[in-house]
Parts: C-alpha cells; sequence; structure tokens
C-alpha cells in the first residue's frame, strides 16, 4: 500500500470526517502512545481518527532518546514517520483541538475548538502531560535545552559538563546521585529542598559535589546558552546545564469533562488518570495510554502503553461485535414456539 505523506494524509481524509460517520476508535492525541495505538487499530481494520493539536511535549528536544532504530531522531520527524505509517493502514486525522466529549448513544461525541462534531464508539486519550517548571527567570526559555530533568533523555548530551541541579523537593539527592554518572562536575544548588541529613552529606562529599546553600534568584545566559546560575547574593556559579523537578500534570481536561479527575501520584511527582495495566479508565469506553496515566514513561514506554490499551480496546470492540451479531441472528432465527404456531395455522 502506498503510504501518504502528511500534508495529503491531512488533505485526503479530513473530507470524510463528519459528525455522521462514527468512527470505531478517535484517539486524542497524536505523540508516540497516540499513534502507536492508532497504528495498531489500523492494522485490526478498525476506522481511526486521530485528533491532535499540534503541541507536542517534546518540542524543545533537539532529538528523542533510549528509542530502539530511532535514537537521536528529532521528536517532529518521528510524529511524521508515525503519521505516515497510520495513514498508509487507513487511519485518518484530524488537526485541530479537541475541546470536550459526552457519551451518546453508541458511543462518545468530541467537540472540537470550532464547535464541530466527532463521534466513536470508543475513545483513547493520549494527550500527555504538561510540566510545572520553577518559577525562575530562564527556566522555561531554556527547558528542553540546557534545563533538564531526565538523565536517560539528556545524560549523555551533557556527559562532562558542569551539571547544576536546583533543589526544589526531596528529589533533589536523587537528581544529583544520577547526573553524577555522567559528570564528575556536579553542584546541588539547595534552594527549596529540605536540609539534606547527615548520611546524604557524606555521600555527596564523598563524590564531590559540591553543595550550595541559599536561594537562586536567575539563570545566567549568553547568545541564548546558559552560562552560570545566579543566587539571590548576586554570586554566579557557572554552569553549562541545569537539572530542574517539574511537577508532572495530566493534560486532562477532554477526560473531565467525562467525569474523570486527576489524581495525585503516588510517588508524589504530580497528577495523572487512574486507569488499569491496559489503560481502562473509570470510564466504560474511555481508554488512556502515555504520560496522561504514567507520569515518567519515555517515548518507548508511552509507544508501548498505547499499543497495549489499542489490543485491549480492539478486545472489547470485538466482543461487542459479536453481542450485536448473537442479537441480530437470534432476532432473524424463528423460535421454535413461532414456528409451531405458524405450523398450526
Amino acid at each position: 500500500m502506498e503510504t501518504m505523506t502528511t500534508e495529503q494524509t491531512t488533505e485526503q481524509t479530513t473530507a470524510a470526517i463528519t459528525p455522521e460517520r462514527m468512527f470505531d476508535v478517535t484517539v486524542i492525541g497524536g505523540g508516540a502512545a497516540g499513534l502507536s495505538a492508532a497504528l495498531a487499530l489500523s492494522r485490526a481494520r478498525r476506522s481511526v481518527l486521530v485528533i491532535d493539536g499540534g503541541a507536542p511535549r517534546n518540542a524543545p528536544a533537539e532529538g528523542v532518546h533510549n528509542f530502539l532504530t530511532r535514537d537521536g531522531i528529532s521528536p517532529a520527524e518521528l510524529v511524521r514517520i508515525g503519521r505516515d505509517e497510520v495513514a498508509g493502514y487507513g487511519g485518518r486525522f484530524l488537526d485541530g483541538q479537541a475541546r470536550s466529549a459526552r457519551i451518546v448513544d453508541g458511543g462518545f461525541e468530541v467537540t472540537m475548538g470550532d464547535d464541530s462534531l466527532v463521534t466513536a464508539r470508543r475513545l483513547l486519550v493520549t494527550t500527555g502531560l504538561v510540566d510545572e517548571l520553577p518559577d525562575i527567570p530562564g527556566v522555561r526559555e531554556l527547558w528542553g535545552s540546557d534545563v533538564i530533568h531526565c538523565p536517560y533523555c539528556h545524560g549523555w548530551e551533557v556527559r562532562d559538563q558542569s551539571i547544576g541541579v536546583l533543589g526544589t523537593g526531596p528529589w533533589a539527592f536523587h537528581q544529583v546521585s544520577l547526573f553524577r554518572q555522567w559528570s564528575d562536575d556536579v553542584v546541588l544548588f539547595l534552594h527549596t529542598a529540605p536540609p539534606l541529613t547527615d548520611e546524604q552529606a557524606e555521600q555527596l562529599a564523598a563524590r564531590d559535589v559540591v553543595v550550595v546553600p541559599g536561594a537562586v534568584g536567575a539563570l545566567e545566559v549568553v547568545d541564548g546558552r546558559l552560562a552560570g546560575v545566579r543566587m539571590v547574593d548576586g554570586t554566579v556559579v557557572a554552569r553549562h546545564a541545569l537539572v530542574v523537578a517539574p511537577r508532572f500534570v495530566a493534560r486532562s481536561e477532554i477526560l473531565v469533562s467525562l467525569g474523570l479527575e486527576p489524581t495525585p501520584n503516588p510517588m508524589g511527582v504530580g497528577e495523572a488518570i487512574a486507569a488499569d495495566e491496559n489503560g481502562l479508565t473509570a470510564v466504560p469506553g474511555v481508554w488512556v495510554a502515555g504520560n496522561v496515566t504514567d507520569l515518567r514513561a519515555q517515548v518507548v514506554g508511552a509507544a508501548a502503553s498505547g499499543l497495549m490499551a489499542a489490543a485491549a480496546l480492539n478486545l472489547d470492540l470485538i466482543t461487542e461485535d459479536t453481542q450485536r451479531a448473537v442479537a441480530a441472528r437470534r432476532a432473524a432465527t424463528p423460535t421454535t414456539e413461532a414456528v409451531l404456531a405458524r405450523s398450526a395455522s
């Protein structure tokens, strides 16, 4: 089957998207989790619509890592390839913002930002999360480049550089211990983190990690790159990379409109939508995958969860299809009583 480009996909498929057409599955969110699910469902011969608002969380990053055979690929290129693959199996796309959803006869109705409607038998929400960053000048501007949070995503890229860790909570010591694996020049800025225990202080000292007390005031940025961390007392500590611990909050507006509220993550890192091991939520017919339910999932993990949710969702549709077929067969097949009644007459 010939694969269409993203532009061809959008142009050639949106004309068939009307409220009168009910898709088997509408996937809300076109990142790794959503595209992986859409690929599996399209290959399962399901009618699939992917709605995407075009604002991926990892857009600032130069590349995706730890994704076997795709290591270093840009986030935009990964999405482009994924969309082409889904389109090759008949999956359709709608570029826009899904605003709300409600239960209707036979499935769900999704209201778009322009008030247009989309209907589907099942929903799979893969809208990801939002990173709530510390309110320090320079952090948001450099997020995803010189301001990072995950050593497995960015550690290799900042290896042997001068790294700072911004202490904003109980995870500061853990982050320092991790990033020390990639550089022997690591500084912990205590900022608002709780005081170190004697054991923690001893361990950091043994690994030559410098601890800087006091609050951070701003980042020093030169030519768009991090040059240092400025304390509130005016002291500047030269650094090439800064590690922060964002608060992860699921993009859950669509799910909230269906009565699904985010709940605190057990590890205290944010809020996510609860689901079972296959992504099924408390609302029948609504699945989730990726960061909207697993705040710590990297791209490859999000893609895997999309596949698992798709398989479970397809089985649910098969069960419903079978029940409908049985009901139709029973309705079309005369009962013994009906046959005898006709014979008697």
